[in-house]
């Protein structure tokens, strides 16, 4: 299911709602009628294209939902996967008398993979190992976001010279599969 999460959106505008039309745009009505309707259409495919994000939403808290990815990725382990730590982004503010909606970065990963390509490219080690954003929204929904693996076969590894490894689809898989046992 195609959703752009409030963070993402024009915060005059609600999800479901239309939105202001630009007055150029009404006076020449088939033309951007179409316009409009290709804009909308889209939107939130180009949004998660262009970025390389999937973004699920979560029928659970931040905190159940982080738990849920972690023990997923945990029952990888005999397949190399590892949970290396959690960034606690909205309990750093908080340190500091700021005020933040929760958000925590779980960085995981399978050193069987990671290493070796990391000890023959060491810069790829401040791209990888990948992320999940678990985070509450304005909504109060839970959101759990990740790069996808064909951004980081596509677009991390040849930032640092590399092609896409071969193992970049049982990536995919095995984010997926974290994924919905988190949010589902």
């Amino acid at each position: 299911m195609n959703i752009i999460p409030s963070a993402f959106r024009n915060s005059n505008s609600k999800l479901g709602q239309d939105t202001a039309i630009p007055k150029a745009v009404v006076s020449r009505p088939l033309p951007g009628l179409l316009l409009s309707l290709a804009l909308l259409a889209g939107a939130n495919s180009a949004l998660a294209a262009d970025l390389g994000l999937i973004t699920k939403q979560s029928r659970y808290s931040v905190k159940e939902t982080v738990e849920r990815f972690e023990a997923a990725v945990k029952a990888k382990e005999a397949n190399g996967f590892v949970v290396f730590t959690e960034l606690d982004h909205s309990g750093a503010a908080k340190k500091f008398g700021l005020d933040m909606l929760p958000r925590t970065v779980i960085v995981f990963g399978n050193p069987k993979f990671g290493t070796p390509v990391m000890i023959k490219t060491p810069l790829l080690a401040i791209d990888v190992p990948p992320k999940a954003l678990v985070w509450e929204d304005d909504d109060h929904k839970v959101w759990l976001t990740y790069n996808s693996a064909e951004y980081l076969g596509n677009t991390i590894y040849p930032r640092h010279g590399l092609s896409d490894p071969p193992s970049t689809p049982a990536l995919a898989k095995a984010l997926a599969e974290f994924s919905d046992y988190a949010t589902k």
